[in-house]
């Protein structure tokens, strides 16, 4: 494993968290669900795999600052700072040549920053399976057995069993599936042969690289600029002028599904959320008798209150509620948002309208 790194993603907004992750503090600086934040427990998350100086951290420099405090035990050199956001395609590329250019045999595990993984044991036994399978120049890809037909994911179709002598079930991958209405979810759910899509991977950065060179050359070119720089006093202009032009684009539609060695580890049991809008707290949040949810110090009187989850930021406020069932409600202080559980991942049209009125003040 000495030539084994992990890069957390750790650069998005979290926006259908909102209200409570704003531009200043978004999700994964938060701690939403228990005393740690996101970054802070993914960081934990890795003990026992990767010593500190061999953890990377991919953000944007507003938000690296708070990070730094939040972990310090990681190297200041390890937050690789992006000028400005443009997908995750330009993330994992920029994090490979700096790890290339660090170590021409490094393997890369490819982390979210904000994602909830209860069974740690497994999650590194999948980790050191994914790496084998790295080995011989695959991009591998942890899928998450669906437990339910859901329309938040996108879906990876397993193809037929990879050849060799891997110490997990691991399968060649058929295709990638945009997130899908309810109906197409229920009949891939129904196939037994689709996994959700997790946003994690494994690979050589060396592999990854030479993909992204034939799938994205122009991203591939500015790679290797930024690359021939690193860590001199150009490093910072070299960034920025090659950086700023670049097309936003997802790893996952850029490079991975048009890639031809793609394999994928179904992962079941792993207690995987990713946190992703306030419905998904109800999956790793422990409900009282009535399925009802408090966090955050809030408290949260239940008359006839049913599946309800109550997130205030006062602990001497009390929120009440009467003969309410299957509902969010979140109190920030500036702002009370109310919303059926089901409705949840439709915070983010909330946060364009804001965006589109000039509201900046909620954001």
């Amino acid at each position: 494993m000495e030539h084994t790194y992990a890069v957390i993603m750790a650069g998005g907004g979290g926006t259908r968290l909102w209200p409570v992750s704003r531009k200043e503090k978004p999700k994964q600086l938060l701690p939403l669900i228990g005393q740690e934040t996101l970054f802070q427990s993914t960081v934990q998350r890795l003990n026992n795999l990767f010593t500190p100086d061999r953890i990377l951290v991919v953000t944007v420099e507003e938000q690296a600052r708070e990070m730094r405090l939040q972990v310090p035990e990681i190297p200041a050199e390890n937050y690789i700072i992006e000028p400005a956001p443009r997908g995750t395609a330009s993330v994992v590329g920029l994090a490979a040549a700096v790890l290339h250019k660090r170590d021409a045999n490094a393997e890369m595990a490819v982390l979210p920053s904000d994602h909830f993984i209860r069974n740690r044991d497994l999650f590194h036994y999948l980790l050191n399976a994914a790496f084998d399978v790295a080995e011989n120049g695959y991009l591998v890809t942890l899928g998450i057995t669906p437990t339910q037909p859901s329309t938040a994911y996108g879906y990876i179709q397993q193809g037929e069993p990879l050849n060799g002598q891997y110490k997990y079930p691991t399968y060649k991958v058929k295709r990638f599936i945009e997130k899908p209405d309810d109906q197409t979810a229920q009949q891939l759910l129904r196939t037994g042969d689709h996994s959700w899509n997790s946003g994690m991977f494994i690979w050589r950065a060396d592999a990854i690289l030479s993909e992204i060179d034939k799938q994205m050359p122009e991203l591939g070119s500015a790679l290797k600029n930024i690359s021939s720089t690193w860590g001199t006093e150009s490093q910072a202009a070299e960034l920025n002028e090659n950086w700023r032009d670049l097309k936003v684009e997802t790893v996952d539609y850029g490079i991975m599904e048009k890639a031809e060695r793609v394999a994928v580890l179904p992962a079941g049991g792993l207690g995987w959320s990713d946190v992703g809008m306030w419905s998904s707290l109800f999956e790793v949040l422990l409900p009282d008798m009535d399925g009802n949810i408090a966090t955050n110090s809030s408290l949260h009187l239940a008359h006839e209150t049913h599946n309800t989850l109550v997130y205030g930021g006062n602990n001497e406020r009390l929120i009440v509620t009467i003969g309410v069932d299957d509902m969010v409600i979140v109190d920030t202080g500036d702002v009370l948002m109310i919303c059926k559980t089901d409705q949840s991942q439709k915070v983010r049209d909330v946060v364009g309208h804001l965006k589109k009125h000039n509201q900046e003040k909620y954001l």
